[in-house]
């Protein structure tokens, strides 16, 4: 079986312009769809997110010229060859001419363009064979999956994230999730943290001990903020804050670990096993937070998760991305031993279904192994185009004295 074609179709979907606009962000949902097709007829999907997606889309069908007439259910070679083409001068032939694309600082968007087929390749390989992707991956260790969803954070008012958390609550979520509140693009660390701890007090007293909490700082911390802030929630026992620090020099979580008891998560930003190395080596974090998407697909994710299990640090893939990611992350998740919880901003039924019509289907708080063979997750084609991409803003927030911070 051998692949014949590589497409990328970047798409605006308009999801989370509510969602988003209540959390003072930018107004829609924009990712790529990534096709790989076989010469029997067999397509596969995956799905990438990472900015800037056009470059991205243009690397994904570059690489076409690559991987043409490799079998498509090797994906382990196919892997290293489009890996192999971020070191210069290693890739004669077909490469030279996609080759000026893949400088060394495209690697971020070489690996997320390499997770976007590696997802659609165990796609095919699933439907090829008959079984589910977890299959492939050693059968499931699990009924079911658990989920967070996200709940109506990164604002200053209690009460409204209060009645957002009850109503997942009630809907049967086990968790629920929101972030360090700002007041629209305006950031202080210090007014941020006082009430980030205030909705803690009032999120906890209001569900009870039962409901787990799930807390993303989102990287806007330095670490004497950071650790005050962990100190203080750990009397409300988190089950993890994810990203209390910026991912561009994990050594600082060495800082930190040895100074809170707070369970931490980290890693959504990094591209390859090779990142996660200082954090999982050294154990500071307990939760690692690969991104399916972007660090090299279920491939990559495979070996990350491996590593962690033998540090007996849990996976918590990062999924706020789209049907495909869904639907990638439940079958890495069913076979995982060492999994945790998956991200799962809302049920997948309510996740663009003019788009995906065939989702993972959502129970209690769960999501259930899909029986069909591949990903368990079906695209209308059509549907797609009706949906061409549309560049939307990145958030700019500024500190009080008009300097510019991390959104």
């Amino acid at each position: 079986m051998k692949i014949t074609h590589v497409r990328a179709h970047p798409i605006s979907t308009g999801l989370d312009k509510v969602y988003w606009t209540s959390r003072g962000a930018w107004g829609s949902y924009n990712m790529v769809l990534v096709e790989v097709e076989t010469d029997d007829g067999l397509i596969g999907y995956g799905q990438i997110n990472k900015t800037p997606l056009k470059e991205i889309a243009e690397i994904v069908e570059g690489l076409e010229e690559v991987i043409r007439g490799m079998d498509a259910l090797a994906h382990e070679a196919v892997w290293a060859k489009i890996l192999a083409l971020t070191v210069p001068h290693l890739e004669p032939g077909k490469a030279e001419t996609v080759r000026p694309r893949f400088e060394q600082n495209k690697r971020i968007q070489i690996m997320a363009a390499l997770g976007g087929i590696d997802i659609a390749l165990w796609d095919i390989k699933g439907k090829a064979l008959g079984v589910p992707v977890y299959e492939l991956l050693g059968g499931l260790v699990r009924d079911k999956v658990v989920c967070y969803p996200h709940n109506a954070g990164h604002f200053m008012d209690t009460e409204s994230l209060v009645e957002s958390c009850r109503k997942t609550a009630d809907e049967g979520w086990k968790f629920v999730r929101w972030g360090l509140p700002q007041r629209e693009s305006h950031f202080e660390p210090y007014e941020s943290i006082k009430a980030a701890l205030a909705q803690f007090e009032a999120v906890r007293n209001a569900l009870g001990d039962e409901i787990e909490i799930c807390f993303d700082v989102h990287t806007r911390l330095d670490l004497p903020d950071a650790l005050h802030f962990c100190k203080e929630t750990e009397q409300y026992r988190p089950f993890f804050i994810e990203d209390p620090l910026r991912s561009e020099a994990p050594e600082a979580f060495g800082q930190l670990r040895g100074r809170t008891t707070v369970p931490l998560a980290a890693g959504e930003q990094f591209t390859s096993k090779y990142q996660f190395r200082a954090l999982i080596e050294n154990d500071w974090i307990d939760y690692c937070r690969i991104d399916l998407c972007l660090a090299g697909g279920i491939t990559e994710a495979r070996k990350v998760a491996g590593w962690c299990e033998a540090h007996y640090i849990k996976m918590v893939v990062h999924n706020p991305l789209g049907p495909v990611s869904s639907a990638a992350c439940l079958q890495f998740n069913l076979a995982t031993s060492n999994f945790a919880v998956q991200e799962q901003p809302r049920k997948p039924s309510e996740i663009i279904p003019e788009i995906a019509p065939v989702q993972p289907v959502w129970e209690a708080g769960y999501l259930l192994p899909p029986t069909a063979p591949g990903l368990g997750v079906e695209i209308d084609r059509e549907a797609a185009k009706k949906h061409p991409f549309r560049m939307s803003p990145l958030p700019q927030v500024r500190r009080t004295d008009g300097s510019f911070t991390n959104w």
